[in-house]
């Protein structure tokens, strides 16, 4: 079945009349909640199934990666940074990978209970503490330890129900900008990425359902920033990596998506170059504008967002029950106190 290409965000805790009339738009394939629109488990479970109420065909979507990125609080699983995982890792290999492939199901599965489809995870990005928005995000500054620990956690989410997204193609670690508050260069080399950070998205490619780009360029191999490079999404990921998931675009109203010019123009370009799906976030104005062009247009949606629903799902109760459940809070606790 084909989705609308566009996700949006809301304002509150609540759907609204305007909110519930937005989504049945046929443009519109998906909803991502922040933690502004997040109060209680009970809360956004209910908010989940209003949003279902206003059309069946929405991705519904949430960053819960753990450490600092991790929208739902109250009532879930405080997980500790990617990083702290990958130091356990380096510890004791297959004890710790095993821990990684537990969060993965955890993580996922908590989200599943409350109607979400997906979290936006995990982070392949390479780095330990270059990038100022990265950070202890990623799981490790070794290419390959990357690829071991990520591996492991898409292996929980997938047993949990939950598709994985492999961000920030084609990797964020490499400079201290952060992409929200500014437009990054990276000044590499095609060489010097392929032997680095392009490492995870290349192994990983057949395990991942989505990707989404950086907002970063790359001059002395694209003149494009990569979310708006038919170079970087196509030629490179579609072809030379084998991906056939689907494309997320970071959010257009990030400081450095604003290269591509105004809400249109990025969401034209993003379309364009091979995005499937495109986030238009915290700017309403900003939506509404892209969600008008599109309508205008009558944009084919996309057979491929489907693939991202949640397979499975389960019962808050059961979950909580669930001896698997405390063993590896427990184990988490131990390892985020001894950090």
């Amino acid at each position: 079945m084909a989705y609308g290409r566009l996700m949006l965000d809301l304002a509150g805790t609540e759907l609204t009349a305007e909110e519930r009339q937005l989504l049945q738009s046929p443009q519109v394939g998906g909803v991502i909640l922040f933690a502004r629109n997040i109060h209680s488990r009970e809360q956004v479970t209910e908010l989940n199934v209003q949003i279902r109420q206003a059309s069946d065909n929405l991705l519904i979507a949430v960053d819960q990666e753990g450490g600092r990125v991790q929208r739902l609080r109250d009532g879930f699983t405080c997980f500790p940074p990617m990083q702290v995982l990958g130091d356990t890792v380096a510890q004791n290999r297959e004890a710790g990978l095993q821990l990684v492939r537990d969060t993965g199901w955890l993580m996922a599965s908590e989200v599943l209970a409350c109607g979400f489809d997906i979290s936006f995870a995990p982070v392949l990005d390479v780095d330990r503490d270059t990038s100022s928005i990265i950070g202890d995000r990623a799981f490790s500054d070794q290419p390959e330890m990357v690829i071991a620990l990520a591996q492991a956690f898409i292996e929980g989410m997938h047993e949990a129900g939950m598709a994985a997204t492999g961000k920030h193609f084609p990797g964020h670690g490499g400079i201290v900008a952060d992409s929200h508050l500014e437009a990054p260069v990276d000044p590499r080399s095609w060489q010097q990425l392929m032997d680095h950070d392009l490492k995870p998205f290349a192994a990983l490619s057949k395990l991942l359902k989505g990707v989404m780009p950086a907002h970063i360029t790359f001059p002395a191999i694209d003149a494009h920033s990569v979310g708006f490079s038919a170079f970087w999404l196509q030629q490179v990921l579609r072809q030379q990596l084998g991906f056939d998931g689907v494309i997320f675009s970071d959010d257009l109203s990030m400081k450095g998506a604003d290269v591509a010019g105004g809400y249109i123009d990025k969401a034209q370009l993003a379309l364009d170059c091979g995005c499937d799906m495109i986030l238009v976030c915290n700017c309403p104005e900003g939506a509404i504008e892209v969600l008008d062009m599109m309508e205008r247009q009558s944009v084919a949606g996309s057979d491929r967002i489907a693939s991202m629903r949640g397979s499975k799902s389960v019962d808050w109760d059961s979950l909580c029950a669930d001896p698997r459940r405390q063993q590896i809070i427990q184990l988490l606790e131990e390892i985020s106190g001894s950090k």
